[in-house]
């Protein structure tokens, strides 16, 4: 795994790589928001801190802060003083509302795929249908 750091914790494995083009910080940030939306991480759940994290996949300790200050300010962690980092209590409205967002930018990937392939929207929306189907989605 060249270019890659991985560490594991009980309920968290955080996947690092150095030529996503990703900065490191989004990385971490996105890899815990999703183990929280995924429920993997359930609330009240401890991350690890900050300095064992940075220390666990040998980067910056700013650069953990960085992404544990955007997951406390988006309301997906709380960190309580001389305690640590906890999972907060899900809030439905937000949770409903990166979810949509996680559906749109699939969506986006998949619109510009299509266009790459040259589909028409009709064949586009036949492929959703058929997978909407083939899923029994209802």
């Amino acid at each position: 795994m060249d270019g890659h750091k991985v560490v594991s914790y009980s309920k968290l494995r955080i996947i690092i790589s150095n030529t996503s083009g990703k900065p490191i910080y989004e990385q971490i940030k996105e890899q815990i928001k999703e183990a929280i939306l995924s429920d993997e991480l359930s609330e009240g759940d401890m991350l690890p801190s900050i300095r064992q994290l940075a220390k666990d996949l040998k980067i910056s300790v700013i650069t953990t802060t960085r992404a544990y200050t955007d997951l406390e300010e988006e309301g997906f962690i709380v960190n309580v003083q001389g305690k640590g980092c906890f999972v907060s209590p899900k809030n439905s409205e937000l949770v409903r509302e990166q979810l949509i967002r996680k559906i749109e930018d699939s969506f986006a990937d998949a619109i510009n795929t299509a266009r790459i392939a040259k589909l028409s929207r009709e064949e586009l929306l036949r492929i959703l249908e058929f997978m909407l189907e083939g899923d029994q989605y209802e």
